[in-house]
């Protein structure tokens, strides 16, 4: 008896899956069905996407509540929505508003997208009267976050910097993926990584980093953790959470909810 049938991914589809990994099959390993083709339509999203700003509709936290802006930093392969469940259950915290950076895989410098970051963080400032921000980057989105706060002066305008799955030692799997330039800076030694281990003496952003002893993107494991002898950083191990679900895991999601709590309370607004 056939099966049912199943329909051809496109060009854009696999293409917008390897720039993860180089691999779909490797990519997808250990998700059940339903999840690995949520994952491949994120990844076919993103292509030809601009890089923006873009803001949720209505303010989470209500106009009498002193804004600590938040802003998102998604991974190479995933869009705004990754932050979806994050962002709901942050409503009434005390942070906000809640922004979302996106950039395009087609200029895939995570140097040039961390400048684009630090226009979008000078806006949220404005906005907020001056206030500081906090960033939370997903995968690359963390690399990204953490070079502008490390090496753009970016650690005078933001307090905390959360990671979701972020490669902060690269990855074994960029060394198996194409020739794409976002993938060689994954690699581990790469001269961005490189970069990114140079002393930074002062820094006074605080970090928060989870990660996952089942993440099937960030080989090994613990590469996952951020480990810099300047800068002050909590590493948060979750087991048996996959690279996509990290972000939606409610455990993850009420642990940040109480870390933008806590700096709330600590800004200076408050």
């Amino acid at each position: 008896m056939r099966g049912p049938h199943l329909p051809v991914p496109g060009i854009a589809t696999l293409l917008g899956a390897a720039l993860e990994t180089g691999w779909v099959g490797m990519r997808l390993a250990g998700l059940p069905l339903d999840l690995a083709l949520w994952g491949v339509r994120q990844c076919a999203g993103l292509l030809g996407a601009a890089v923006r700003a873009q803001e949720p509709d209505g303010d989470p936290c209500g106009p009498d509540v002193p804004e600590l802006p938040v802003i998102f930093v998604h991974g190479l392969s995933d869009r705004a929505s990754i932050f979806t469940r994050l962002q709901n259950r942050l409503r009434g915290c005390g942070a906000g508003p809640f922004l979302t950076a996106t950039y395009s895989p087609f200029n895939p410098d995570i140097r040039t997208a961390a400048r684009a970051l630090a226009e979008q963080v000078e806006r949220a400032r404005e906005q907020a009267g001056g206030r500081p921000v906090c960033l939370v980057g997903h995968s690359l989105g963390g690399l990204i976050a953490r070079y502008y706060v490390q090496r753009l002066g970016g650690d005078a305008h933001v307090s905390l910097v959360i990671t979701l799955a972020t490669p902060h030692s690269g990855t074994a799997l960029a060394l198996l993926a194409p020739p794409h330039p976002v993938l060689r800076q994954l690699r581990p030694g790469s001269d961005l990584l490189a970069e990114l281990a140079e002393p930074c003496p002062g820094c006074r952003s605080r970090f928060v980093a989870f990660y996952s002893d089942l993440d099937e993107a960030v080989l090994p494991a613990s590469r996952g953790r951020l480990d810099h002898p300047d800068l002050l950083v909590r590493n948060v191990l979750v087991h048996g959470v996959g690279h996509l679900m990290l972000p939606v895991h409610t455990a993850v999601v009420d642990e940040v909810r109480a870390l933008l709590v806590a700096a709330v309370r600590m800004s200076p607004a408050a």
